[in-house]
């Protein structure tokens, strides 16, 4: 597969799509019959090989990750010392890192959690169920950073309880003074907010025939399954959760608080200059690691803008592993972020990084008790604990359309 190769063939038919526009446009800005629908099918063509490119490199991502090595060399993994070195003593696994409580789990799945082992019991979980091996956990928080648009650009907190995180909420001011006078001091004020635990939950259903057959990789099967469910499930509520509910609460219900995190568009739909406005509401210090996200239909929308040079706004990417960009900025695309309706916030801008993730402890799995035993069926469930807030609410703006 040659990623780069599908890459230029989108930008080649970029170029073609920019010269029906350029040069096919008539006086009172519409195209011909004919021209509209070469348009169309070009544009169909540039989206079809965009979902190609998108899914070759989720899946160069995950080759990488599933074929790195998994351990170091004995010296560095005990610290150089050459006696451990000699005796293969030093990095010891214990509890669920273990490859006994990682078999004694596929065991107690395969049998409906009918034959549990005594090495499970290093993972009881106070919340029912067991922990699941760490070498999972692993997996598992891959799979969801690699499906979830905000935990790739978040900040990411482990946590073992509640986090406080302390926030400036004024600052000094400096002052001018005349020979002799004396410095006023005027001390910064300190905030706080509260990364506390949700719990989120899924549930898997496999078929008793699958569930006994030996070839069939049921561990890669829930690492893959659950991971994308949480991974969903989390992006919506980063995005749009509730506040003081039993959600994260999501960028853009901090956005909505504040009535200058916010600019609306000056018509019923996105124009070339609301996108420019809302670019420089943000102050400059959070441009810098700035991105968009945009749902699809957004984007839809947007990549036909031009500027008041009659320059496309919209830059595809012309590298594997880049994003897509708008005047410059990576834009990043999440079906949870609104359509560009009347009253929604079509467009984020700013700087994720301040978006905190708190995740508390490890995930742990539970069977479903005869819930699906009349089907035929066996039923898993996944729970995880995790929370997300906005801690700065000026490094982040949004576009509400009209």
């Amino acid at each position: 597969m040659n990623i780069q190769a599908l890459i230029d063939k989108r930008a080649n038919l970029w170029d073609s799509a920019q010269k029906i526009i350029d040069e096919r446009t008539s006086a009172d800005g519409t195209l011909s019959a004919e021209d509209a629908a070469q348009y169309d099918k070009i544009e169909a063509e540039i989206e079809s090989l965009g979902k190609q490119i998108d899914r070759f490199k989720r899946h160069e991502a995950t080759n990488a990750k599933l074929t790195a090595p998994t351990t170091a060399p004995i010296r560095d993994a005990i610290g150089g010392n050459f006696d451990n070195d000699m005796r293969g003593i030093g990095n010891v696994k214990s509890g669920r890192a273990t490859d006994e409580y990682k078999a004694a789990i596929m065991t107690a799945l395969r049998s409906n959690f009918k034959q549990v082992s005594a090495y499970l019991n290093e993972g009881n979980s106070a919340q029912g169920g067991y922990l699941v091996p760490e070498s999972w956990d692993s997996r598992l928080i891959d799979t969801i950073a690699e499906e979830n648009v905000i935990r790739s650009l978040a900040t990411i907190i482990t946590t073992s309880s509640e986090r406080k995180i302390n926030l400036v909420a004024s600052k000094p001011a400096a002052a001018w003074l005349d020979e002799g006078q004396a410095l006023t001091f005027s001390n910064a004020t300190f905030g706080q907010i509260v990364l506390d635990a949700h719990k989120l939950g899924v549930g898997v259903q496999v078929s008793e025939e699958l569930l006994f057959d030996n070839a069939f990789d049921l561990e890669n099967f829930l690492i893959t399954e659950f991971g994308k469910a949480l991974a969903n499930a989390e992006e919506q509520a980063f995005i749009s959760g509730a506040e003081n509910a039993n959600t994260p609460t999501g960028i853009l219900t901090s956005i909505a608080k504040d009535t200058t995190a916010f600019k609306t568009t000056t018509g019923v739909s996105i124009a070339p200059d609301d996108i420019i406005n809302l670019i420089y509401s943000l102050k400059r210090p959070y441009r810098k690691r700035a991105v968009f996200l945009a749902n699809d239909s957004t984007v839809a929308l947007v990549r036909k803008l031009k500027d008041a040079n009659q320059a496309f706004m919209w830059q595809p990417s012309l590298q594997s592993g880049e994003p897509d960009r708008l005047l410059g900025y990576p834009i990043f695309t999440t079906p949870y972020m609104p359509a560009a309706a009347s009253g929604e916030f079509a467009l984020v801008f700013g700087d994720i990084s301040y978006y905190n993730i708190g995740d508390r402890n490890a995930r742990w799995i539970q069977e479903l008790k005869e819930a699906y035993a009349v089907s035929g069926l066996v039923g898993y469930m996944m729970k995880e604990r995790v929370d997300g807030i906005l801690t700065l609410t000026e490094a982040v703006r949004a576009l509400q359309i009209k």
